[in-house]
């Protein structure tokens, strides 16, 4: 089968591979659609966190079952997705019903090779239905469950303002759940064209341009003085990250969805006085997938959207580096291979 690996920070190359053999309580996927991810784009750059060279990229993934061991209740020729965060099942965070932070918790294509291949042999455990979803829209659960994920850690509540920094499609993404949850949403960017599609695509209620507004007086005419009570961040900057504490209500929470690789700060006393809660927000549950599925087929989230750049999977190396410049306007790169 032919694979697509990231060898070293800027160079990809496609190389022949060995079709995976089934193991036991695994299923092998042939791989339909590759959304291409910040964490991918990321890797490529050389900015990702947790992350070894030479790797096979691709964790946003759908594909059709082609063998299988251990999968009760699924079959052969069905179309699915996976959870792309294998855990081991005992460790505190497992027991405790939180794998997705297990202690030793392996990410496809950050931690071991992921699905930018004809075919992927997948732990059994991971399976997730498609149910009736396209290829399409099954390869988009997983980064809209990150946002999802985000916004459960947040317990968003009914018409309070939630300010989410970041207008990339995991920013989006919380975007959408927020709205779902209730909230009245606050996108936080630099690029207005991204800040124009959370308006137009996903009807995000107020918009605000971090390079041409004065941030923090936006926020409190849009609070009404309050400020939001919820920030979540979804830049993975460190810049963004700091200064949005300066943004946060009184009492309020704020959730780091993005990850950079260098130690954060604030104030002390201004956060203590907020009394404030700090939290980060790692992956997604099998409920959170759920959830985004479940929101697909009741209309409430239009994944298709998301969708502003198609490829086949023999082009990738070759567009794979225009994806990383703004003024290209990817929010979602979908690759298809068949």
């Amino acid at each position: 089968m032919k694979i697509l690996v990231c060898n070293t920070p800027g160079t990809l190359s496609y190389q022949e591979a060995e079709k995976p053999v089934l193991e036991k309580d695994h299923t092998i996927i042939k791989i339909k659609r590759i959304g291409i991810c910040g964490t991918d784009l990321h890797a490529f750059e050389g900015t990702q966190p947790f992350f070894n060279y030479p790797r096979i990229l691709g964790h946003e993934l759908s594909g059709e079952i082609v063998e299988m061991d251990g999968a009760p209740g699924f079959s052969v020729g069905e179309a699915v997705t996976f959870i792309p965060y294998f855990n081991c099942g005992t460790c505190v965070a497992c027991r405790n019903e939180r794998p997705n932070c297990c202690t030793t918790l392996k990410v496809s294509g950050v931690h071991i090779d992921g699905g930018m291949s004809e075919y992927l042999s997948v732990p059994s455990y991971s399976l997730v239905h498609g149910d009736g979803l396209t290829y399409d829209e099954l390869a988009l659960v997983e980064p809209l469950a990150i946002g999802a994920h985000g916004i459960r850690r947040a317990d968003v509540r009914k018409n309070e303002m939630v300010l989410v920094v970041g207008a990339g499609p995991i920013g989006l993404g919380a975007m959408e759940f927020a709205r779902i949850a209730g909230g009245r949403v606050i996108a936080l960017d630099i690029n207005d064209s991204r800040l124009d599609f959370a308006r137009e695509k996903i009807g995000v209620e107020f918009t605000v341009n971090a390079l041409t507004d004065n941030v923090a007086e936006k926020l409190a005419e849009i609070t009404n003085g309050d400020m939001p009570t919820v920030i979540v961040d979804a830049t993975g900057n460190l810049r963004a990250i700091n200064t949005a504490f300066s943004y946060l209500a009184h009492g309020g929470r704020y959730v780091l969805v993005g990850l950079q690789k260098g130690e954060i700060s604030f104030s002390h006393p201004e956060f203590h006085k907020r009394e404030a809660t700090l939290m980060s927000s790692r992956n997604a549950t099998r409920a959170d997938f759920e959830h985004v599925i479940q929101s697909m087929k009741n209309g409430l989230v239009d994944p298709k959207t998301y969708i502003t750049h198609r490829v086949t999977f023999p082009q990738v190396k070759e567009q794979f580096e225009s994806w990383l410049d703004p003024a290209n306007g990817v929010i979602k790169a979908m690759v298809a291979v068949e």
